[in-house]
């Protein structure tokens, strides 16, 4: 196990990456929020008010720094994906079972 050292990223690393399974969901939900925060100050003099704004009192001027603040106090949470098998997700649909067929 790698030992803790000071980085220059607040927060740190090691305690994201413990609020998720993988560097890859960390990544995805991070960009995915970061993207919804600079929506909310793009849109903010448009009076749209549809976007969710941030959820922590952050110094950070940076949509990717305000999201991985989120995520470490817990404010945004990964969604566990449904427990279906892969093959179901790539089954046809009963009516289109004669696409499947090979042409002879």
């Amino acid at each position: 196990m790698a030992k803790s050292h000071e980085t220059m990223m607040t927060p740190a690393i090691e305690g994201l990456l413990d609020r998720v399974d993988s560097k890859f969901s960390l990544v995805t939900l991070a960009a995915r929020r970061a993207r919804n925060i600079n929506s909310y100050f793009n849109q903010l003099g448009d009076g749209l008010g549809h976007m969710i704004p941030p959820q922590v009192s952050s110094t950070a001027r940076k949509p990717l720094s305000i999201a991985f603040e989120e995520i470490s106090v817990d404010k945004i949470v990964p969604v566990p994906l449904p427990d279906t098998p892969e093959a179901d997700a790539f089954d046809l649909p009963a009516g289109d079972a004669d696409l499947d067929a090979s042409d002879d």
